[in-house]
């Protein structure tokens, strides 16, 4: 499945649509126009007639069958800096199930003639912007026409996959570490959720590996574990709290006493636009019921108001109560660095003011003090980064849309060049100007 632990997927995942890959439904439809001019020629034994190539001085022009033509051909992204990359094992998939040609109604699989190697997902790739100096991620020889229409939909996986977890990767960085969340489902069609989950899950393990962290991998959606054995998770959304009145502590009670007690109690407290009184509210009717039930003996029905965090998402437009007015957008709107401060100092005070047998005010400081923060709501490395300057005592980052972002700096198309043609029985170089064969030493070959 990835560079960690050597194995691969295969179709049993990805499902993949193959009857139409195969008759280029997927393919830019140049690719299905060249197989067919190419197939034509081969039936034609066509050989090539022209006055002007780009051969060696060495190399015969003659008696060479362009229909049959056998390439090298390279697959790698031109992002600036390190790319996570995958994608790879849903392409080997499409080259696996989708190389060959149609005889009538009867397709002919003539993937076994290929020689393909690749890396893992979750190896990383250097560029400095220059083609010339790639990494390819992929390689494949063998006869064109068999798979010139996989380029389109292998690229389309690299591409998209590869920038999902780059970007996650950037976030985790920022984040120094803290937890991200995954919440970019709502930004995009349901259909590509369990790539983009699967990648997400790839970036977190790449990022463990190289600082020795052990972050959490979070999904909002069961789809995005799909592909790698998660499970959606979430807790209170706006609609819910809507339902009960704007009655913020009301739903998490009915959600803590109904929902199983594995699914973490996290508050959402900007409802009202009052996160530090909903946060205050939510805590004491909370704590009154946990110790209800533990003094009635009743720990693991009392575990399930143990609140596990609160979390912030005031709308960008909006100044939470809690914050005094300073006339700087960045200082007053949505969630900043003011507010979280504001909040986590609301937590750590709050049982103070409880009226609870003495015995119990360590309990109440504790509980109130593991109470965790998760910020939402336009959240960026650049923001990130801002917030972990300034010291700001978020616990979990949330981040949903600037996960797909594609733009400048996370730009992560990947392309595809012929660069040999097999002449003879021999390799020779045949790449278009400013490509040329690459190399990489984590291309391994996989058949």
């Amino acid at each position: 499945m990835t560079i960690f632990d050597l194995s691969r997927l295969t179709n049993e995942t990805f499902k993949l649509d193959i009857e139409r890959m195969r008759r280029g439904w997927y393919s830019d439809k140049y690719f299905e126009n060249i197989g067919r001019m190419l197939t034509a020629l081969a039936a034609e034994k066509y050989v090539y007639s022209g006055q002007q190539n780009n051969l060696p001085a060495d190399v015969s022009p003659d008696n060479i069958a362009v229909g049959d033509i056998e390439v090298e051909m390279q697959w790698f992204t031109r992002r600036l800096g390190n790319t996570i990359v995958v994608g790879i094992d849903k392409s080997l998939a499409m080259l696996r199930h989708c190389t060959g040609y149609w005889d009538g109604d009867t397709f002919v699989d003539t993937s076994d003639k290929l020689e393909v190697w690749a890396v893992h997902d979750g190896t990383v790739v250097k560029s400095d912007g220059n083609p010339l100096n790639a990494e390819p991620v992929i390689k494949v020889r063998g006869r064109y026409r068999d798979f010139a229409l996989l380029e389109t939909p292998s690229l389309g996986v690299l591409t998209r996959s590869s920038r999902v977890a780059t970007n996650v990767y950037e976030t985790l960085t920022a984040a120094r570490g803290k937890p991200v969340l995954f919440f970019p489902a709502r930004f995009d069609m349901h259909e590509v959720q369990a790539a983009d989950g699967y990648a997400y899950n790839i970036a977190i393990k790449r990022f463990n590996s190289d600082f020795s962290h052990e972050v959490g991998s979070f999904v909002s959606t069961d789809a995005q574990g799909d592909w790698w054995g998660g499970a959606g998770g979430g807790t209170v959304a706006h609609a819910a709290i809507a339902s009960f009145l704007g009655d913020t502590a009301e739903a998490m009670m009915q959600f803590a006493r109904i929902l199983p007690a594995g699914i973490p109690r996290i508050a959402l407290v900007d409802f009202n636009n009052d996160s530090v009184g909903d946060t205050q509210r939510v805590m004491e009717r909370m704590f009154a019921k946990y110790k209800e039930l533990c003094d009635l003996g009743d720990e693991a029905e009392a575990s399930k108001y143990i609140l596990y965090g609160v979390r912030l998402d005031t709308s960008g437009s909006l100044r939470d109560a809690s914050v005094e007015p300073l006339g700087d957008p960045a200082l007053d709107l949505g969630v900043n660095p003011r507010l979280v401060f504001n909040v986590r100092q609301g937590l750590d005070s709050a049982w103070e003011n409880w009226s609870i047998p003495p015995v119990w005010k360590e309990a109440a400081r504790e509980y109130c003090r593991n109470v965790k923060i998760v910020v939402s709501g336009g959240f960026a490395p650049e923001k990130i980064r801002k917030f972990e300057k300034l010291g700001v005592p978020a616990d979990i980052y949330a981040v949903g849309s600037w996960l797909f972002n594609n733009n400048g700096g996370t730009v992560t198309d990947f392309t595809a060049d012929v660069v040999r043609v097999k002449l003879h029985g021999e390799w020779v170089d045949m790449a278009k100007v400013g490509r040329r064969p690459l190399a990489n030493e984590n291309l391994e070959r996989v058949w």
